[in-house]
């Protein structure tokens, strides 16, 4: 269980020479003067800022909005490094979707033991799922894995986000960015495009609609203009081409839904919804909830309507279950993982929780159901004080926590304000289920901005990479 903790895989240089991918963006970096670079970083922020790509913090000021630091030196991944990347993350979207329509109607794992039956006292286990059959068997259209690398071929994966994955918009934007900033660099490589994924994602929307429609309508429903990713609910539904929509715009009529549009209301077959499950249908869930469509809950177990993700994913993406994966692999799949989840210590174990108290300034330690980078302890970063607040809420409820060893995630050349500069980064593929399983060679790419920090969530001040998947 113990990795021991060594100085970070730096991506681009070994030695101080540049790797073979590298090379030819080093030399240009070489004779590129640093106040260009500046030059370019600063016209990128402005041009963020005109296109309005801001994220509203939770807890601060209300409408205090921020915009994510874009860094204008790439990532560059070698085919067969996406090869392994992408087959790892499909696998294990494969074997979640198959665990999802387990959980929720025969229940084999849980009888093999491989996953334990408390799970079905999991708060995001919905029992209003049981025994519902979904297009496809797809519960987890759109995945998010965030995967971290420590050593040249040494990928791991940190978490699945399953419910409503956020970040795709800034794996769009950062590409149309360096394309404009920096034109000559692409005719020097051949970069993988990406900007085929809203096309790619409309078309596995519309594979999940109920059987026998022909041309699917195809709606996102967003919370609103108030919440923190409402950029990327507007900007990814443009880029589909399909209606903006709030559950006021919404409404069900017999076993159907409706989109009220100024030429009548007009059958809705597909929601790529933004909004989390208790809030979608104040008669099933959250009555308080002004968010969601009455009744939308009855329409969508009737196969009137088709949810994605779909309701009741959040089970499969807390950090509690994430221990379980490899083993859904084998289990489902009959096949051994290609991508290694990170050594987890389970606190609701004795002496693994026994061990993590002992070591709980070498760990970090994660809320099973925290999100964003909240709700975790850094050990190797956190004071005495930290340190002994944490013990405490651990010792109050053991089992809401998981701990994992402080990697050494890798680092890639960074512009900061002294220059350049490594930094830590990780990487958050999106994989797409529809008739098929698809990604676009490309993924969010997060960079801590912060020197010696492993924290790259935008909400702790961290910004984003082009990814360049090199053909």
């Amino acid at each position: 269980m113990n990795m021991q903790v060594k100085l970070p895989f730096d991506e681009m240089l070994v030695d101080g020479v540049a790797r073979d991918i590298y090379a030819a963006y080093a030399d240009w970096l070489s004779n590129t003067p640093p106040e260009q670079l500046e030059s370019k970083r600063q016209e990128a922020e402005l041009l963020f800022r005109r296109v309005g790509i801001t994220f509203n913090v939770y807890g601060e000021t209300a409408g205090k909005e921020r915009l994510i630091p874009f860094d204008v030196v790439p990532r560059l991944l070698a085919a067969r490094e996406w090869k392994l990347l992408s087959d790892g993350a499909m696998q294990r979207v494969r074997a979640l979707n198959m665990f999802l329509h387990d959980i929720y109607h025969s229940q084999d794992i849980l009888r093999a033991g491989l996953v334990p039956n408390s799970i079905l006292a999991h708060p995001q286990y919905r029992p209003e799922m049981i025994g519902v059959n979904v297009p496809g068997g797809v519960y987890a259209h759109i995945a998010g894995i965030d995967i971290v690398r420590t050593g040249e071929d040494q990928f791991y994966v940190l978490e699945d986000n399953l419910r409503t994955p956020s970040g795709v918009s800034y794996m769009l934007e950062d590409r149309r960015m360096m394309m404009r900033l920096f034109p000559e660099l692409f005719r020097k490589y051949s970069v993988a495009p990406v900007e085929h994924y809203p096309h790619m994602l409309l078309n596995n929307l519309r594979a999940v609609a109920q059987p026998g429609i022909q041309e699917p309508t195809v709606v996102l429903m967003t919370p609103g203009a108030y919440n923190s990713a409402y950029f990327e609910h507007a900007f990814i539904a443009q880029q589909m081409g399909v209606e903006l929509v709030e559950g006021q715009d919404l409404f069900v009529r017999g076993n159907a839904v409706y989109m009220r549009t100024t030429e009548g209301p007009k059958r809705v077959d597909v929601i790529y919804r933004r909004i989390d499950d208790e809030f979608i249908d104040p008669l099933n869930f959250n009555p308080d909830s002004m968010l969601g469509v009455p009744g939308l809950m009855t329409v969508y177990r009737n196969g009137g309507v088709t949810l994605a993700n779909a309701v009741g994913t959040g089970v499969a993406d807390d950090k509690s279950t994430y221990i379980h994966v490899p083993a859904m692999i084998r289990f489902y799949l009959g096949e051994e993982p290609i991508l290694n989840n990170v050594p987890t210590y389970q606190l609701s174990k004795p002496d693994e929780l026994q061990y993590v108290l002992d070591h709980l300034a070498e760990l970090v330690v994660k809320e099973v159901q925290g999100s964003g980078g909240y709700g975790m302890l850094v050990g190797p970063a956190a004071s005495r004080k930290e340190l002994d607040e944490f013990r405490l809420r651990i010792l109050s409820c053991p089992s809401n926590y998981i701990a994992q060893p402080t990697l050494a995630l890798s680092t890639c050349p960074t512009l900061v304000a002294q220059g350049l500069a490594p930094r830590h980064v990780d990487l958050r593929p999106f994989v797409l289920s529809g008739k098929s399983v698809s990604m676009v060679p490309g993924a969010l790419c997060r960079v801590a901005m912060k020197e010696g920090s492993l924290v790259v969530n935008s909400s702790q001040g961290g910004g984003t990479k082009d990814t360049w998947v090199l053909n």
